[in-house]
């Protein structure tokens, strides 16, 4: 069981370590309104947790926040440490991971985007704190694009001024004379390539377009043309390409070893329920979402009701969560249930 701590968090500045830089639309975003940095900060979470909260306030907007990016700045603390840590700061209320839908020159791509506040925010809140991003974000796609400005001629002399001097006009050189054409050399005749489906389906569009949004399940032609059976399935029970991609690109492991094996199975235990065709008419106040929170543990997506404290049912659940770890090889002699009972009595404190 973890012990209450009252000293101070160990605090660096942010200039003395080195921290990485995500790729731009990812890592740290800071939410709004936060109370000033103070020696108070953290004082409540335990050590270790104190410590790595503290390396994370330091860190500047758009630094990496994955795991490996912070145990490598960190060396105190190893991966699993690390990870244990960012699952009990968001418990505590620090932090949250999300999912957000990006769309670029055509293409829809999910980034994670991890939110962190310096002060302690409960479920409500951050449930708030989304609905309002999407909101904005809603505007922003339905903003007209601002029309480039259109350079004027060029200005008329002023009153009084001197006209320029024309330029000088120099000699055209004369043309050459063009010489009779010799014989053309032999060229051995070429091999006409094979022309491309003149129109390829939904399914096999979006097998062919994981590769640009996800580089670990890049599909060969002949992939796409095996799975497109299984894909096709998707279409046929009403759910979109955007709905394909995001379902086979979302938690995926660190390395895939074979694209083509892991979205087999993905096609085959994820398929969707059947919908019905015809779509369902949008109410005034229904706005597309892009962004969603992802747990914090596994990161699986959904809404924020759906994921207490920033976690999901299985990571939320002590028997689950216990036998995830020792299938992973994770260090189980931490009480992560009990870590994870007394910061949420930490968070409900006046």
């Amino acid at each position: 069981m973890a012990t209450e701590n009252l000293s101070p968090a160990l605090r660096t500045p942010a200039s003395s370590r080195p921290y990485a830089k995500a790729v731009r639309g990812y890592g740290k975003r800071s939410a709004p309104d936060q109370h000033p940095a103070c020696a108070d900060d953290f004082m409540l979470l335990p050590e270790r947790e104190r410590y790595i909260a503290g390396y994370v306030d330091h860190l500047p907007d758009g630094a990496a926040m994955d795991i490996k990016s912070l145990a490598k700045n960190i060396p105190r603390y190893g991966q699993m440490a690390v990870g244990s840590a960012l699952r009990a700061l968001g418990v505590a209320g620090h932090l949250r991971h999300a999912q957000c839908r990006v769309e670029q020159r055509g293409q829809v791509r999910w980034v994670t985007r991890t939110f962190w506040s310096r002060t302690a925010r409960d479920n409500e809140w951050w449930s708030a704190f989304l609905d309002a991003e999407n909101d904005r974000a809603a505007q922003e796609a339905t903003a007209p694009p601002t029309p480039p400005r259109i350079p004027t001629g060029t200005p008329a002399p002023q009153a009084g001024a001197e006209p320029s001097a024309p330029a000088p006009v120099t000699p055209a050189e004369p043309e050459a004379q063009p010489t009779a054409p010799g014989p053309l050399p032999a060229v051995p005749q070429q091999r006409t390539p094979e022309p491309a489906p003149a129109h390829p389906s939904p399914a096999y569009l979006a097998l062919a377009q994981l590769g640009r949004i996800e580089p670990r399940l890049a599909l060969s032609a002949a992939d796409c043309t095996v799975l497109e059976p299984l894909a096709a399935q998707w279409f046929t029970r009403g759910v979109d390409p955007d709905y394909l991609t995001h379902s086979l690109t979302s938690g995926l492991p660190t390395q895939v070893d074979s694209p083509i094996g892991f979205v087999r199975r993905r096609l085959n235990d994820k398929i969707p329920p059947h919908l019905p065709t015809t779509p369902t008419p949008a109410t005034p106040s229904s706005t597309v979402r892009r962004l969603s929170m992802e747990c914090t543990e596994c990161g699986t997506p959904g809404p924020p009701e759906a994921l207490p404290d920033g976690l999901c049912r299985p990571c939320r659940t002590p028997a689950l969560h216990a036998a995830r770890e020792q299938a992973t090889g994770a260090d189980t002699e931490r009480d992560v249930g009990g870590l994870v009972a007394e910061l949420r009595g930490m968070l409900k404190r006046p």
